[in-house]
């Protein structure tokens, strides 16, 4: 059976040039990228070319570039290494309430060291409420970390708006925009962003290595002891080969970044309008202009959103209800349930994310397995009521 494969925003598959640009250095350029023989000197400069590459992408300088092992990682070095390095201006953070774990759980565990997090609501949209960011602003704020695009429901934030807003109140500012690289043109500079994450597997290079931009003259720590890699920021012998993957990945997707974008907004508008002309009862989910090119989160009426994915599953189709992150989590999506969603309709959500190598045939066969799933399980409910 052909695998269809619709659940990019969960991870995406590598590329051939990547994994080309990969293979000498897990074999012939084996060289630790801390010595200084010329192995080792070998490797560094591959890591040179691919933090050049990362930087070049988000308009940044190259040292302004850590590698980190993964998103969660690099959210994790942000907000906990510049709050604990910090904690002297003040213990006040503002983030939002359909962040990823990564972060929500990063500023929970702030919040048993002390520090104070403010919790922004958002719109039915799924975007922050700018109003109670400001009116949340005190003298003991510190950081704003709001993520660039939500990893569920799409919706892009209005990061230029908060980034003026953290700049005019001199407050730094991080975005996890692990689900924005190569779906938006992100320039740090011109949005007044501060510290940015990202991680490979989200745009074809290898899952385990990841970045973290931040500004020069920002003051961060290292969250983990040992060696002294990455301006001594974070310990550990660097995974020269993904970081090189991820550079070459970063790269090609920036090349083609409005062919790219332009195919997946074509197949995600082909599939909402097929979904919405043939399947009764559905509901899109988050902003349906600024939003990701590929992404299209829909509930569906009276189907249990695990059973759905299951019976997509039997015929090849992968998708997801949510954040690959929370699939064992029986409860509602915190996202879903942010923008408003009752119960019901959250637990029967399913998300599509559409890739590079996606076609309008696969978006066809989609619709129609879920047209028959959703209608014999209206039989089913039927036949039971009677």
């Amino acid at each position: 059976m052909k695998v269809r494969y619709f659940d990019h925003a969960a991870t995406t598959p590598v590329r051939e040039e990547v994994i080309k640009e990969m293979i000498p250095y897990f074999g012939v350029e084996y060289g630790n990228a801390s010595v200084m023989y010329s192995l080792g000197r070998n490797a560094k400069r591959a890591m040179d070319i691919a933090r050049r590459r990362v930087s070049n992408a988000i308009n940044c300088e190259a040292n302004e570039i850590y590698f980190t092992s993964c998103g969660s990682e690099s959210d994790n070095l942000a907000i906990k290494g510049f709050a604990y390095a910090n904690k002297n201006k003040g213990n006040h953070i503002i983030t939002s309430k359909i962040e990823h774990h990564a972060v929500l759980d990063t500023c929970k565990t702030l919040e048993r060291k002390g520090f104070k997090v403010t919790y922004l609501n958002v719109d039915k949209k799924g975007i922050v409420d700018l109003n109670q960011l400001i009116n949340s602003i005190s003298k003991d704020t510190i950081l704003i970390s709001i993520m660039f695009a939500n990893n569920e429901i799409g919706t892009i934030e209005p990061i230029r708006e908060i980034g003026k807003i953290a700049k005019e109140n001199n407050i730094v500012f991080h975005t996890d925009a692990v689900q924005a690289i190569g779906n938006v043109k992100i320039d740090v500079q011109k949005l007044n962003i501060d510290m940015l994450s990202m991680s490979g597997h989200k745009f074809y290079a290898p899952k385990g290595v990841g970045a973290l931009y931040v500004k020069e003259g920002i003051n961060f720590e290292k969250l983990q002891d040992g060696g002294e890699q990455e301006k001594n920021k974070r310990a550990g012998t660097e995974n020269v080969a993904e970081i090189v993957g991820l550079g070459k990945a970063i790269e090609l997707i920036y090349s083609e970044f409005n062919e790219y974008n332009k195919k997946l907004k074509s197949l995600r508008d082909y599939y909402i309008s097929e979904v919405e002309k043939n399947i009764d009862g559905i509901k899109i989910n988050g902003d349906l202009e600024n939003r990701l090119a590929g992404n299209a989160n829909i509930s569906f009426k009276d189907i249990d959103g695990a059973e759905l994915l299951f019976k997509l599953d039997e015929k090849g189709i992968c998708a997801s209800a949510g954040s690959a992150c929370s699939t064992q989590n029986p409860m509602p999506s915190h996202v879903l349930t942010a923008i408003g969603l009752e119960q019901e309709l959250a637990n029967s959500t399913l998300r599509v994310s559409i890739g590079k190598d996606n076609s309008k045939e696969d978006v066809d066969y989609l619709v129609n397995t879920l047209k028959k799933i959703i209608n014999e399980n209206k039989r089913k409910i039927e036949k039971n009521k009677a």
